[in-house]
């Protein structure tokens, strides 16, 4: 049997880049501005406040641009971008699809509102919930 190679000599496993981190390179200079990840997932960040996520699972609902919003903006946000309607899953955000014939225009407008710092765009994070531990008499 083959000696396995020591830890610091084994390769990094290749994570696969979504390709739909483009929507947010205008958001790159802006010191506002954070990306991360999140249940496989790119988010947009900013000022603190979760705005945009784009999911490449290849399937819908999971396949495009989710807009970080509330139940109360989504009828605003609706009527003036067509192609968003709510995300099948999480139905507080709002979703078009990378599918969708107007999905350039959609992202272009969308990202707009961020960098505008238009409130129905964005959410208060929320923090890490912590597992309470079992308490002993």
């Amino acid at each position: 049997m083959p000696k396995p190679l020591p830890i610091f000599e084994r390769k990094a496993p290749v994570r696969r880049q979504n390709p739909l981190v483009w929507i947010f390179d205008r958001f790159e200079f802006d010191p506002g501005y954070l990306r991360s990840r999140m249940f496989g997932c790119e988010t947009a960040y900013m000022d603190g406040m979760l705005c945009l996520c784009v999911a490449d699972r290849g399937e819908e609902p999971w396949n495009g641009l989710l807009v970080c919003t509330s139940h109360e903006r989504q009828a605003s946000l609706m009527e003036e971008t067509k192609a968003l309607h709510p995300h099948d899953v999480l139905g507080k955000w709002l979703y078009v699809s990378q599918n969708d014939p107007a999905f350039e225009e959609t992202v272009e407008r969308l990202a707009e509102l961020v960098l505008a710092r238009d409130s129905r765009v964005g959410v208060e994070p929320r923090g890490r919930r912590l597992r309470s531990k079992a308490r002993h008499p």
